[in-house]
């Protein structure tokens, strides 16, 4: 992996989240998919659960749109197990799968090398 994409916040309210992903996607362009990890940390595992409904605070739902990492061959993603457990959310519950991963291992293996590393 060349470069990493951190998800952490929320999904909606800002338009941080859809930017990350227009991001991702535009590096496709640039990178082999095996070049690419994606993470979902904090909060930002609330971007992959399926059937929000953001349009009752007046948002786009851009959600569906995380199915075109598939389409686009990024199979390095990764969720926080603490961070769903502390959502209490199951596999079941998100629109995208990812290999859940312990916070220690984004802890040393990614912040350390913040260089080729985007934070959404």
């Amino acid at each position: 992996m060349k470069i990493a994409f951190l998800f952490r916040t929320s999904p909606h309210g800002t338009s941080i989240s859809r930017e990350g992903l227009d991001a991702i996607l535009a590096a496709t362009a640039f990178c082999e998919p095996d070049d690419i990890g994606v993470f979902f940390i904090d909060d930002g595992v609330l971007n992959l659960i399926n059937h929000q409904q953001p349009e009752l605070i007046q948002q786009k739902d851009f959600i569906r749109t995380f199915k075109l990492l598939d389409l686009y061959d990024v199979e390095q993603r990764f969720i926080c197990t603490e961070s769903l457990q502390k959502f209490k959310l199951e596999d079941k519950q998100l629109i995208l799968s990812c290999e859940k991963i312990d916070r220690s291992f984004i802890d040393r293996k990614i912040l350390v090398k913040q260089k080729n590393c985007f934070t959404f």
